[in-house]
């Protein structure tokens, strides 16, 4: 029994959702996104909720039932309220600036690394060691996020890097010096 897909779909004020056989359109005040999902599964609309439903227990409509619910919840949340993540930047001289929508990274390289974000995502900076990724797309601004890290992951040593806000980075011990003896 999916107990993710059984609980149905709240769609909030100022979202419409129109069904169109296996593709779903949800617009909202953040943005328009088109979810598709598998043909087996079915979608109805009561009231004011979503409901999905699966033709049989088999195990393979089991595990879409609920990943099927799971992903129009998602879009009918990021199209009214829309996702955001923030990363912090550690190390001296490490820095990001906004220029002209473009994110630029100081981190330690010999170059800048400018990233160009995409359609639908919105990278702001408080500070200077600070970045919030936005957007409607829970996916992309998880994709964006992780991309903007991977430019210099917190490294173990001196916590050097770029690293999610609330991101434990475990620390390890250096080298130590062995006595002559």
């Amino acid at each position: 029994m999916s107990r993710i897909g059984d609980n149905p779909v709240l769609i909030p004020d100022g979202v419409s959702i129109d069904i169109k056989g296996q593709l779903i359109v949800v617009k909202g005040t953040k943005g328009s996104m088109d979810v598709s999902i598998h043909p087996e599964m079915k979608v109805s609309k009561k009231d004011n909720y979503l409901i999905v439903s699966r033709p049989s227990d088999h195990r393979k409509h089991k595990a879409l039932h609920g990943t099927t619910r799971q992903i129009i919840a998602s879009a009918v949340t990021g199209v009214s309220e829309g996702y955001k993540k923030e990363l912090e930047i550690n190390g001296i001289g490490f820095q990001a600036n906004i220029q002209s929508e473009r994110l630029v990274l100081q981190l330690g390289f010999s170059h800048d690394i400018i990233f160009e974000p995409p359609e639908g995502i919105k990278i702001m900076t408080g500070s200077r060691t600070e970045i919030t990724v936005s957007g409607f797309d829970k996916q992309l601004v998880g994709e964006v996020a992780a991309k903007i890290r991977s430019f210099r992951k917190p490294e173990p040593y001196k916590g050097k890097g770029i690293r999610y806000k609330g991101e434990y980075v475990r620390s390890k011990q250096g080298k130590t010096v062995g006595g002559v003896g």
